[in-house]
């Protein structure tokens, strides 16, 4: 035993001492007969490293086939972060040729060999810069129309050509789940959803928003814990806007007209140099509008009825301007510092005739008087913010800090001049004509304030939590007059003006915990809001205050996957919407004497619950569907109603209708989405989406009020063609089935704009009811030139069948009403777009570039509460 133990220590001492003898390169031992190279490249004239350079290896050898010598390759390498590279176990003798390339330098070249070492350092290699090969660099992401995860969508809008020249507006309305008006109005699921702009709640509108600005748009139907619970089960609308991130500077300049002569320019702007990326972009678009509008409407006057019928056709001119810029600041590789600020102006003015015509039937006779009213209206506003934000990634992955600040104010006024002539049933014009005006403005100051911060427990588990402060603060003043005949000058009609004020602010909290256990992952989450209103009624000295209690909001998602290509979630959460400061003020709104508004100071906020099922498949490269069946259950539903009384003027003995708001008991929806995604081949992509619900409304508590039920579906087609020649070509269709009238639209808060209205009634639809069937289509064709597909010209043709119909019934026991509206049919617009830029050879650094790119987008992609 003691003589095997003595020869194998002899043994592995022998071994030992031959292998020290051995060079030794990055911890590994080099056989004497073979050599190691190693050396770094960097840039001539940075002298930083390139990562991801190939450094090649070749020798000249002897080709046995075609019996000569040629180069052939012995090794490649690829450069570390560091920019260093090592070859090893190349044979000591004999010549070889170092070949190295980098995207935007020259080749580099290098005989080289060991001499008498077997370990040779190549030091710096320096490359040098190739212009004209970055010139030629094209990058392509090609991103699809719509990407589908199972807790949102995201519909990249840049890939949306038949929105080009527009809004923000023209943008959603080809968004999967989401229904856009004829005036511009945006319900998902049947309800209105919160509006955020990169991620924070902003007091721009949709119409404020350049198309050309826009990015993506996130559609989360269910939001989590993390986000606002104010605005019941609507869901939310991010609106991503552009920001680019290309080294160096580039731009787009764009220009557009369309077929009523308005035209429209804008461009942006970006420049990234070392830590600083700066981002500028402006816009002007004008606009103009023409609408026909006919209503028919029948009152129940007691024994009497009165039937009224009206026609108009108002056009709107105007443009509206907007301007943004701001800068991402990197204050150290893990902490990004951004600044941005905004501007939107406009200015948009209506002129409206309309022609009335009533019948009232007093058995037996009938009396006939008709009107006629010259509308001219005046609409200025400019909206101006800010944001300044910080994010601070730790060392640990995933791990990461943010804060920011951002602050809106909006200010806008309206006049409107009015006209009104009466006539008997003869035609013969009634004496006194009148002449009215309106006017009224608004001051709204917005902010918010926030903070969030994840942390990774462990590989599987992440704990986020955050708080929120909102505040907003708005002022209103509306007044109204009469003209004097004889003097030309316009008396106040102090009774019916109104000035009034209110502030509010909703502060919350939340903590979310998710973990994933092999194929499944949770995430549980409990948010907390308390909010606040006061209110002042300025014109009669009166003070309202409104507080709602500390409310928890809780949201449970569970995730299972179950291969590579299927998914299935259930998500649930608890949501509230408080009744705004118009529906609570009990304040008589005067602007039209025979259809009177007042708040109702006993509402409640309703509370919605929300529960979804969904399933994906990505069954093939190119073809995928979503599918998810959701339930929404309201109660305390804010429902708008009438009753009537008699009239406040004393001296009149007829009666007239007050508009108010209740709290209705309860309401369901129940529904099924069905979103598909094909690529029928290499030139022709479809996407489709198709929305099944069921709405039932339990109202009979409310007075003159009863129960509502309707089934209703809504879809949407969306077909892409690549041509060839860089020709493109975007269809998209959508059908609206007869669906049921929102029930909790909020009360105007501006006057007298554009107000058509009617000289012997209301026509807005203020009743329970619905809206007819609505479909339409839309056509856009694009072509690519120049240089890497520098510039582009679009051409867009909306409602290209003239099918777009808006039309509306309502009833109540006191009325029935149809309203039949078309807006702006076959409009056409061409655009004009030219890309410019140079990249900058210094920044071209796979780990500059790698490092900062993440830096900003998770700054700039990062969603709020």
């Amino acid at each position: 035993m003691v003589r095997f133990l003595f020869i194998l220590l002899c043994n592995w001492n022998i071994s030992f001492l031959s292998v020290a003898q051995l060079p030794v390169v990055a911890g590994k031992v080099t056989p004497a007969n073979v050599g190691n190279f190693y050396g770094k490249i960097i840039d001539a004239v940075s002298l930083k490293p390139i990562e991801g350079a190939s450094v090649q290896l070749l020798q000249n050898k002897s080709d046995s086939g075609a019996k000569k010598r040629k180069e052939q390759i012995l090794t490649t390498q690829i450069t570390d972060k560091k920019g260093e590279f090592t070859i090893e176990g190349i044979p000591v003798t004999g010549s070889f040729t170092l070949q190295i390339s980098s995207i935007g330098y020259k080749s580099y070249l290098e005989k080289v060999s060991f001499d008498q070492a077997v370990i040779k350092d190549l030091g710096n290699i320096k490359l040098i810069a190739d212009p004209r090969q970055l010139e030629n660099i094209t990058v392509n992401t090609s991103k699809p129309l719509l990407e589908m995860y199972l807790d949102k969508k995201v519909y990249n809008a840049e890939k949306d050509i038949t929105s080009t020249g527009g809004t923000a507006v023209d943008v959603v309305k080809n968004i999967p789940s989401v229904n856009v008006d004829i005036d511009g109005k945006v319900t998902m699921r049947n309800a209105s959803p919160q509006i955020f702009v990169d991620g924070r709640p902003s007091s721009l509108s949709l119409d404020q928003i350049p198309a050309d600005q826009v990015a993506t748009v996130e559609i989360i139907t269910n939001p989590s814990a993390k986000y606002d619970a104010g605005a019941g089960g609507s869901g939310i609308l991010n609106i991503i806007l552009k920001k680019n991130r290309k080294a160096g500077y580039n731009g787009n300049a764009r220009t557009s007209i369309d077929s009523y002569g308005r035209p429209g320019a804008g461009g942006d702007i970006n420049f990234k140099q070392n830590k600083i990326n700066f981002f500028a972009a402006a816009q002007i678009i004008s606009r103009k509008s023409i609408s026909t509008v006919s209503s028919s409407r029948k009152d129940f006057l007691g024994a009497n009825t009165a039937i009224i019928l009206q026609e108009n056709a108002p056009t709107t001119k105007g443009y509206f301007a907007f301007g943004r810029m701001g800068a991402d600041f990197l204050v150290s590789n893990r902490t990004t510092l951004t600044l941005s600020t905004n501007l939107v102006s406009g200015k948009f003015s209506t002129n409206d005739y309309l022609t009335v015509n009533r019948d009232t039937i007093k058995p037996p006779t009938i009396s006939k008087e008709s009107a006629v009213r010259n509308i001219a209206a005046d609409l200025s506003f400019k909206n101006t913010g800010g944001s300044l934000g910080i994010k601070h990634n730790f060392v640990q992955s995933g791990k990461e800090w943010t804060a920011d600040v951002n602050y809106n104010e909006s200010h806008s006024t309206n006049t409107s001049n009015y006209n009104n002539q009466f006539f008997d049933g003869f035609g013969n014009p009634k004496p006194s004509p009148s002449t009215d005006r309106a006017t009224g403005g608004g001051n709204t100051k917005f902010y918010t304030l926030q903070t969030d911060f994840v942390n990774p427990i462990t590989k599987t588990s992440k704990a986020e939590m955050g708080i929120r402060v909102a505040g907003r603060a708005y002022t209103s003043w509306n007044d109204n007059y009469v003209q004097n005949p004889v003097t030309k000058e316009y008396i106040l009609i102090a009774a019916t003006g109104v000035r009034y004020n209110f502030d509010d602010i909703v502060i919350a909290g939340y903590s979310t915990y998710s973990r994933q256990f092999k194929k499944i992952s949770i995430q549980l989450g409990l948010r907390a809001e308390s909010s606040q209103y006061k209110g002042f009624l300025i014109t009669k000295n009166q003070r309202f205050v409104t507080e709602y209690p500390i409310s928890l909001f809780p949201s449970f998602f569970l995730t299972k996957k179950i291969d590579t290509k299927q998914d299935v979630q259930f998500n649930y959460s608890r949501k509230i919407n408080r009744p705004g400061f118009f529906q609570l003020l009990p304040f008589v709104d005067f602007s039209d004497s025979l259809n009177l508004s007042i708040g109702n100071p006993e509402l409640k906020p309703e509370f919605t619950q929300l529960a979804e099922i969904s399933y994906t498949n990505s069954y093939k490269p190119g073809h995928s569907f979503l599918t998810s069946l959701y339930g929404k259950y309201t109660k305390n539903l804010i429902t708008r109603y009438q009753y009537k009384t008699p009239n406040t003027d004393p001296s009149k003995p007829d009666s007239v209708l007050f508009n108010s708001y209740a709290n209705a008991d309860e309401s369901y929806t129940i529904g099924l989405e069905l979103t598909t995604k094909n690529k029928v081949n290499k030139w022709w992509d479809i996407t489709g989406n198709l929305n099944l619900f069921d709405v039932t409304l339990h109202a009979a508590n409310i007075n003159n009020s009863s129960d509502s039920h309707l089934f209703s579906w809504f879809a949407k087609l969306n077909n892409s063609f690549k041509l060839a020649k860089n020709y493109s070509i975007q269809f998209t269709s959508d059908y609206q089935a007869k669906t049921i009238l929102p029930v909790n639209s909020g009360r105007s808060q501006g006057g007298g704009f554009a107000g058509g209205g009617n000289l012997f009634g209301s026509t807005q639809n203020i009743a329970q009811g619905y809206i007819e069937p609505v479909y339409g289509a839309d056509i856009a064709i694009k072509k690519d030139f120049l240089k890497n597909k520098a510039a582009s010209l679009t051409l867009q043709i909306n409602d290209i069948f003239r099918t777009r119909v808006y039309a509306t019934h309502s009833s109540t026991p006191y009325f029935v009403q149809d309203n039949l509206r078309r807006r702006d049919p076959q409009l056409l617009r061409l655009n004009f777009s030219w890309r410019f830029g140079k990249i900058d050879v210094a920044l071209f650094k796979r780990k500059n570039m790698k490092s900062e790119m993440e830096n900003l987008q998770n700054i700039q992609q990062g969603t709020g509460q």
